[in-house]
C-alpha cells in the first residue's frame, strides 16, 4: 500500500490472456491487473479457468496469445527459476513425499535462490527460519511432514512458498480439505502476513462468504472471461450469485464486520426447494 492507503503500481499485468486445453479454450483475452499490496480473490465455477490464470502468471505454462507481466517484464520470457524469484505460488495439492521433514519441505523453497549446488549445502538460511517463525511451524521443524494433521500440513507448504521470499504470493484454493477451523486459521494467518510482510496476494477460493470477509477485491471468472471486478461490497449480488456461481440466494451483511454474507437457495433452474418452516427454541 501507498502512505495514503491506496494500492500500489501494478505488480501484475495481464493483457489479452489466452490459453486452452486439446482444443477447449480456458481464458478468453483476459485483461486485470493486481496492484501493490492488495489482496485478490478469485471465484468462478471449476473450469472457469482461475487456477489457470495462477500457472501463467508464475510463469509454469506460456499462453496461447497475450501476456503476463510481473513487474513490467514478460513472464514468459524469463527464466522459470528468474520467476519464481518474483512470485511464489501455493498449489492447491502437491503429492506426499515420505519421510521429508518440515525443515526439509521449506528449505525446498530455497531452490530457485540457491539454485542446486547451494542447497546441497545444507542448513537454513534466514528467509526460512523466517518462513516457519512466521507460520508457527518451527517447533515441528524435524517432524515428518506425512506425520502431521492436514491443517498442519497447509502451514508448512505455506512456509515453504514464503521461503522463495518473494513479495507476490499466489495460492491455489488453500482451504481445500481443510475443517472450517483450519480454512479461518489458514486465511487469518494469509491476511496477517500480507500485513506484515507487505505481500501483493492473489488466491483461488470457491467459498464466496470467505472471498467477501478477507480480500479487499474479487475477480469473478465465468467461461473464461472476467465477468466482475470490484471490492465485495460492490461484487457480490444475488445476480453474481446467479451469473457467475449458478445459485438463486441472498446477500446481507455480517453484523459486526459489515462485509457481504451469501444465503445460497437452490441452483439456478432447479425446482425451488420447500423451506424447513421448523424453528428451535
Amino acid at each position: 500500500m501507498t502512505a495514503d492507503g491506496a494500492p500500489g503500481a501494478p505488480v501484475v499485468r495481464a493483457e489479452g490472456l489466452r490459453f486452452g486445453y486439446s482444443g477447449r479454450e480456458v481464458l478468453r483475452g483476459v485483461d486485470l491487473d493486481v496492484r501493490a499490496g492488495e489482496l485478490v480473490a478469485l471465484i468462478g465455477l471449476n473450469g472457469c479457468g482461475k487456477s489457470t490464470f495462477l500457472r501463467l502468471a508464475a510463469g509454469l505454462a506460456a499462453p496461447s496469445a497475450g501476456r503476463v507481466l510481473l513487474a513490467g517484464d514478460d513472464v514468459s520470457r524469463l527464466s522459470r527459476r528468474a520467476a519464481a524469484r518474483r512470485v511464489a505460488l501455493l498449489h492447491q495439492s502437491a503429492p506426499a513425499v515420505p519421510g521429508l521433514t518440515v525443515r526439509q519441505l521449506v528449505r525446498q523453497g530455497r531452490y530457485a535462490a540457491r539454485g542446486p549446488l547451494g542447497m546441497l549445502g545444507g542448513g537454513d538460511d534466514e528467509p526460512a527460519v523466517r518462513a516457519m517463525a512466521d507460520t508457527g511451524t518451527t517447533a515441528w521443524a524435524d517432524r515428518p511432514v506425512d506425520a502431521l494433521s492436514g491443517g498442519e500440513r497447509q502451514r508448512v507448504r505455506l512456509a515453504m512458498a514464503l521461503a522463495q521470499d518473494t513479495r507476490v504470493l499466489f495460492l491455489d484454493e488453500p482451504t481445500t480439505y481443510l475443517d472450517l477451523r483450519h480454512q479461518l486459521e489458514v486465511l487469518q494467518t494469509v491476511v496477517r502476513l500480507r500485513a506484515e510482510r507487505d505481500l501483493t496476494v492473489v488466491m483461488v477460493l470457491h467459498d464466496l462468504n470467505h472471498a467477501a470477509r478477507f480480500a479487499d477485491r474479487i475477480v469473478a471468472l465465468r467461461d473464461g472471461r472476467i465477468a466482475a471486478d470490484g471490492p465485495p461490497h460492490r461484487v457480490v449480488t444475488p445476480a453474481l450469485l446467479a451469473e457467475v456461481l449458478g445459485v438463486r440466494g441472498r446477500v446481507g451483511r455480517d453484523e459486526v464486520g459489515g462485509w457481504p454474507v451469501c444465503y445460497p437457495d437452490h441452483p439456478v433452474g432447479s425446482p425451488e426447494p420447500l423451506r424447513n418452516e421448523n424453528h428451535i427454541h
